[in-house]
């Protein structure tokens, strides 16, 4: 995403990063904290200072080949009531802020384009921000780990397959380096963001009309 912008772009996608990553990871926390495990807020992670959730190298990823991520919240499944199930909701959080982001994002983007007159400098903030959101959300979502999406599959299976998964470790991260460096994940990226852009923009309008705003 950041590989081609421009400056200008660069200081727009930026802070919107920051702030998708903070909201994503202190999600997760609230949520393992709400179900039993203060490992977060122990840790300081139940913070919206992007300080906390940035990871160094992740972010140094980021400016120089377009791709990072942010310090994963740290979670201790001893200290849950049913580890299999909170693990997945805990892993679901995440994903799940980032859509409510990019939902909220285009609430304020249609009314300020059809109803208003808004600088286009800022549509186009507003709408690079819900994009990112979408990305990320449909990103961590992928079945691969460390991504969340294979904590909330690992959730789905049946206790005689869920306690003799071996650990994923280095191979699983393995795995999705080379999803990402061969273009696999672009393009499966770029056509479920558009897919859930579009859903997201659906139900937006919708709500509206039944509003009774004229969309």
């Amino acid at each position: 995403m950041l590989r081609n912008a421009s400056f200008e772009q660069i200081i727009i996608l930026l802070p919107a990063l920051f702030f998708a990553f903070t909201i994503h990871e202190l999600c997760h926390g609230l949520a393992a904290y709400a179900l039993g495990d203060s490992t977060a807020k122990r840790d300081g992670r139940l913070s919206l200072n992007p300080i906390r959730h940035i990871d160094p190298i992740g972010l140094v990823c980021i400016l120089v080949v377009g791709f990072g991520w942010a310090k994963p919240v740290m979670v201790n499944p001893h200290n849950l009531r049913n580890p299999k199930i909170h693990m997945a909701l805990i892993a679901a959080a995440g994903p799940a802020s980032n859509f409510v982001l990019a939902f909220l994002s285009l609430m304020v983007l249609v009314p300020a384009i059809r109803f208003f007159y808004v600088p286009p400098t800022i549509t186009d903030a507003i709408a690079t921000f819900s994009s990112i959101n979408i990305m990320l959300g449909v990103f961590n979502l992928l079945p691969v780990p460390p991504l969340d999406g294979s904590k909330i599959i690992a959730g789905l299976l049946p206790n005689s397959i869920y306690y003799r998964l071996p650990p994923a470790g280095m191979f699983g991260m393995i795995i999705l380096m080379v999803l990402m460096f061969t273009g696999v994940t672009s393009r499966i990226l770029i056509s479920l963001t558009g897919e859930v852009g579009s859903a997201l923009l659906s139900a937006v309008l919708w709500l509206f009309n039944i509003m009774g705003f004229p969309t």
